[in-house]
């Protein structure tokens, strides 16, 4: 059993415990201001409360609400409602089932503004932060359509493939940078406590040492009684790169648009780019939603800034009556079997069916080119590292070889 008080500005999760009017023990967990006001709302109830205690957060535990946690709130809520249980309840099974507070917070609030008279698409709204637009109108198209239940589902399909892509892309993307962060460590260790070693030695040789080993020497010297010097103008790049890159559209869509063109990951970028934008055209559209009311979602939803603004000039072009097929043509971003199938689509009246394959087609190239990429890295990151340290131990070794060859 699970009461869930008067929502307030600040509320804290309580857990208690108490016995109900046939006296039998019964206990949850609730939202309320203060200790008072939970126990007051268990009495209204029919419950006397015996124990009341905060719930704290465990010292590991998650308080960051991630898309993730929106997928599987998407998947629950679709779940108990397609199984005839009412929504408010359903929200209260799926907020109190919550290991994440801030998650169970969400929802427990999202539930309390239903029972103050709000729609479900009203509700979302007001945490725009988690719920976007997208989101939002798909399910007040379900609302007005009268089948909430259908939508909510396709929502929680949208959202879990949108999630799995994602997954993909950084798995595209962890591996290069695997690559330069294990290279850098190794690089470092070698120069700060390998290299004086040999330095040392190389003193009692009383010769001048190959030009090679010398500039390793040197970098060595630089590394140990510089090195704050790099990292001050590795952290000050790395801070100022990051910065403007949230608040400069110039400078990502300067990023995007070499991203696309990198060899290897710039083919696994399109791709994924052009399965978002088919899988939302398909849930957009077959939620009802008018094709350039729909672009604008659809813009949003790509992933890169690139295809976002073709997406709006497709959307302008349709809005004046231009056919989708025409207007994705002119971009010159999409494949022309994607043409072809959004074409076919438009002409047979199937565009969300069209749009769905086309998306599940690029969702299976992403995962194929994500899988091929981490075969081809990992000889690339065993010949990388061969290479550093390969070349620094023949740096150290060639005086010792020269020396070997004077002497013999």
């Amino acid at each position: 059993m699970a009461v869930t008080a008067t929502a307030g500005k600040k509320e804290t999760q309580f857990l208690w415990e108490g016995k109900d009017k046939r006296g039998n023990k019964v206990r949850g967990k609730a939202l309320a201001a203060n200790e008072a006001a939970l126990r007051a709302d268990l009495r209204r109830q029919g419950v006397a409360p015996t124990r009341v205690k905060e719930q704290r957060a465990r010292p590991f535990s998650r308080n960051k609400i991630t898309s993730a946690d929106i997928a599987v709130f998407s998947r629950q809520l679709a779940t108990m409602m397609a199984a005839g249980i009412p929504m408010v309840q359903s929200l209260e099974i799926v907020g109190n089932g919550h290991e994440n507070p801030a998650m169970q917070k969400l929802v427990l609030d999202i539930k309390s503004s239903i029972e103050g008279g709000s729609t479900l698409h009203e509700s979302l709204a007001k945490h725009p932060l988690y719920f976007d637009d997208l989101f939002v109108n798909l399910v007040e198209a379900g609302e007005q359509a009268g089948a909430l239940e259908t939508l909510l589902d396709k929502i929680a399909t949208y959202k879990e493939k949108t999630e799995e892509l994602k997954k993909k892309i950084k798995k595209a993307l962890f591996y290069p940078t695997a690559v330069l962060v294990v290279a850098v460590i190794v690089m470092v260790i070698l120069l700060i406590f390998v290299i004086p070693q040999f330095e040392s030695l190389f003193k009692g040789f009383g010769a001048d040492l190959p030009a090679f080993t010398q500039m390793v020497v040197n970098l060595s010297r630089f590394v140990q009684h510089r090195g704050w010097m790099i990292l001050i103008v590795v952290g000050a790049g790395l801070y100022a790169f990051f910065y403007f890159k949230k608040r400069s559209r110039n400078m990502r869509r300067g990023l995007d648009r070499i991203l696309l063109r990198v060899p290897v990951i710039g083919p696994i970028m399109v791709k994924a780019a052009i399965a978002r934008f088919a899988r939302t055209l398909a849930t957009m559209f077959a939620a009802g939603v008018p094709l350039v009311e729909a672009m604008q979602s659809v813009a949003g939803a790509t992933g890169n800034i690139v295809y976002e603004e073709a997406t709006l000039r497709m959307k302008d072009e349709v809005a004046t009556g231009q056919r989708l097929q025409r207007a994705m043509d002119n971009t010159g971003l999409f494949p022309n079997m994607v043409v072809q199938m959004i074409a076919v689509g438009e002409e047979s009246g199937s565009l969300d069916q069209m749009s769905s394959k086309v998306a599940e087609f690029y969702e299976t190239e992403v995962d194929a080119a994500v899988d091929g990429m981490s075969s081809l890295l990992e000889p690339l990151i065993m010949a990388i590292l061969g290479v550093l340290v390969g070349g620094m131990v023949i740096a150290m070794y060639l005086p010792i070889f020269k020396l070997g060859s004077v002497v013999g």
